[in-house]
């Protein structure tokens, strides 16, 4: 079937994944805008353990009188881990703190800028570590929004307890399903003690202060992966190439190399001197496969920060000279490049199954930077409801493989 171009007179509304709204939160008497959209961190509702590390914060700061805020870094510096839209870090600073808000996706990094961006003196970092950027025993308070997987938890209570002054605090909160109560006993193995200040809505928020030079127990926070030059090696053959992947915790299947990654590999078809746009490239398995097949570009994106360093690395050892990888949401870091061919193997942020803001983002991005009879590769659990998304964006749906788990979608853009 010929494709045809869908979005000509009878164009698509834009997708509100590109537009940034700013709205309300409170905690206690403060009040601060914050801005979200689809992608970021806890989209359309206000995150319970955010809330809760905020309204801590409000609580012991009493600062914030009559809604007149402190005055910025009177209480000294502090830090954000997984700021997510930034409502934590805010508070903070209206509380008389110095905020640095770190995270390792993109879109959540942007929404802590838009957040904090008449704070004078807040800095927002796009990392999943604090590393360099926060000297030791630089802080009075560090927050955790703790992740979902225990070595992710780990790392961030070693550097809380790294980056904190002597008698500073550290604030942990987060869901019962999430590790919060595993993560309250790694902070007690830290810190010497754990404080059980909140919990409701299945949430809990833990308090520590640092009253010791010295981790009470350092086998609790020993870990390799605190050096951001340590990288975990995956030989891998797929796609007709043989190479190393370099990954990290939290970078999309670190351990291996995913199913549905490997199929994609075997299924796209790349010519010679093509250029290959990948969206959500993880450690760039996809990007090393197209440059062995000849292409003369390949454009490497990943809102993850660690994605963007492993993919790099990955690169760099498979001496694929052609690459270039770039932090961005979706494919906000093309810019005006087109290609012959976008590959992808997007996350399934489904939520309970009917907002589809972010597949759907990946698709119409995808469109909008190929080039006239360029081919979109899309690999997706089969159950997954892409295919109309597609058609209603490039007129078509072209199915290149369809199995018992997987399928590889896609199509191409008409002239």
């Amino acid at each position: 079937m010929p494709a045809s171009d869908s979005r000509g007179s009878a164009a698509l509304p834009a997708s509100p994944y590109t537009t940034w709204q700013m709205g309300p939160a409170r905690a206690g008497d403060c009040v601060v805008l914050v801005a979200s959209k689809p992608g970021v961190f806890a989209h359309g509702h206000l995150d319970p353990a955010a809330s809760m590390l905020a309204e801590a914060i409000v609580a012991v700061g009493e600062t914030v009188a009559d809604g007149a805020p402190a005055q910025m870094g009177a209480r000294g510096r502090s830090l954000h881990l997984s700021s997510g839209n930034g409502f934590v870090p805010a508070v903070a600073a209206r509380c008389g703190y110095q905020p640095m808000a770190l995270d390792r996706y993109q879109s959540n990094v942007e929404a802590s800028q838009r957040t904090l961006h008449d704070r004078e003196g807040a800095v927002v970092a796009h990392a999943a570590l604090a590393g360099a950027l926060v000297p030791d025993a630089s802080c009075t308070l560090v927050t955790i929004r703790i992740p979902t997987d225990k070595l992710s938890v780990q790392l961030a209570i070693a550097e809380a307890f790294r980056v904190l002054a002597p008698g500073g605090t550290c604030m942990l909160a987060g869901g019962n399903d999430e590790g919060a109560k595993p993560a309250a006993k790694m902070l007690e193995r830290v810190f010497g003690h754990a404080r059980l200040d909140a919990q409701h809505s299945s949430h809990r928020l833990l308090t520590a202060r640092k009253l010791v030079d010295a981790p009470r127990d350092p086998d609790a926070i020993a870990s390799p992966w605190l050096d951001e030059g340590h990288f975990h090696e995956v030989p891998v053959r797929t796609g007709g190439a043989a190479f190393t992947l370099y990954t990290r915790p939290g970078v999309f299947s670190w351990q291996h190399l995913d199913e549905a990654t490997n199929l994609l590999a075997g299924v796209m078809r790349i010519d010679a001197g093509e250029r290959v746009l990948d969206l959500g490239c993880g450690a760039g398995a996809l990007g090393v496969v197209a440059a062995r097949h000849g292409a003369s570009r390949v454009l490497l994106l990943d809102a993850d920060a660690d994605a963007v360093r492993c993919a790099t690395r990955t690169a760099q050892q498979a001496g694929a000279t052609a690459i270039d990888v770039r932090a961005s949401d979706v494919a906000q870091a093309a810019g005006d490049e087109r290609f012959d061919v976008v590959v992808t193997n997007p996350p399934f942020h489904l939520g309970k199954g009917t907002d589809l803001h972010i597949p759907r983002a990946f698709i119409t991005q995808s469109y909008d930077r190929l080039l006239p009879g360029g081919r979109l590769y899309l690999v997706a659990n089969r159950t997954l409801p892409y295919e109309w998304l597609i058609e209603e964006t490039f007129g078509e749906v072209r199915t290149a493989h369809d199995g018992q788990r997987f399928k590889v979608i896609g199509a191409v853009r008409g002239g």
